[in-house]
């Protein structure tokens, strides 16, 4: 479990894919001596598993499933990612419950900025549509933001100084694809109601 607040923006230093599996290099020097051989990290909002550490470099393997869902196959040589370790019983809890379990990729329509603050528009698949609330909470890159507005075929949010210098949001443009996990309050409160609808009862 994560909370969307990200510890450390790391850079990737190599993807390899081959038939023999997929494997993700990073270097994170806040975090890495920190991390041992098995714990989670969320990678752009992704929970990965730990494969082995060198230092400062940080290794996981990928599965395809992962790669096909991910952002992670887009990723480059010296591309900034978004780190942060699963939560702790003993941390305090500052952004909202995000799993690690990404549920679409989507592109970023817009990324404009306003006074000092920045609008970003992200495109919203009809397919989660109803998972997003304004004001409700989703993860963008494994960053947990606040919904500020739910258009036709998008969603804005509004990115304030320090996220942006202290995410890899600083370095977005227009056509990134942003991996997305939507509230998991949202889905569960689906599966319930569901139960209930007139089609659950035929």
């Amino acid at each position: 479990m994560f909370t969307g607040l990200i510890e450390e923006v790391g850079t990737v230093i190599a993807v390899n894919t081959s038939e023999s599996g997929n494997q993700l290099k990073i270097d994170a020097p806040r975090i890495a001596r920190k991390m041992r051989r098995g714990d989670s990290l969320a990678v752009n909002g992704c929970c990965l598993t730990l494969s082995s550490r060198r230092g400062e470099e940080l290794v996981f393997d990928l599965l395809d499933e992962t790669i096909a869902r991910t952002n992670l196959k887009n990723l480059k040589r010296k591309q900034p990612v978004n780190l942060e370790r699963a939560l702790a019983v003993s941390d305090r809890f500052g952004g909202h419950f995000i799993q690690g379990h990404i549920d679409c990729v989507s592109p970023v329509i817009a990324y404009q900025q306003s006074d000092a603050d920045f609008r970003l528009d992200i495109e919203l698949p009809d397919a989660f549509a109803h998972y997003v609330a304004s004001k409700g909470s989703i993860a963008v890159n494994g960053i947990s933001l606040t919904v500020a507005d739910v258009l036709p075929k998008s969603f804005v949010t509004w990115i304030i100084p320090y996220t942006k210098t202290h995410t890899n949001l600083d370095r977005v443009q227009a056509g990134d694809l942003m991996n997305l996990e939507f509230d998991i309050l949202a889905k569960y409160v689906e599966r319930m109601v569901s139960r209930y609808s007139p089609k659950a009862r035929r």
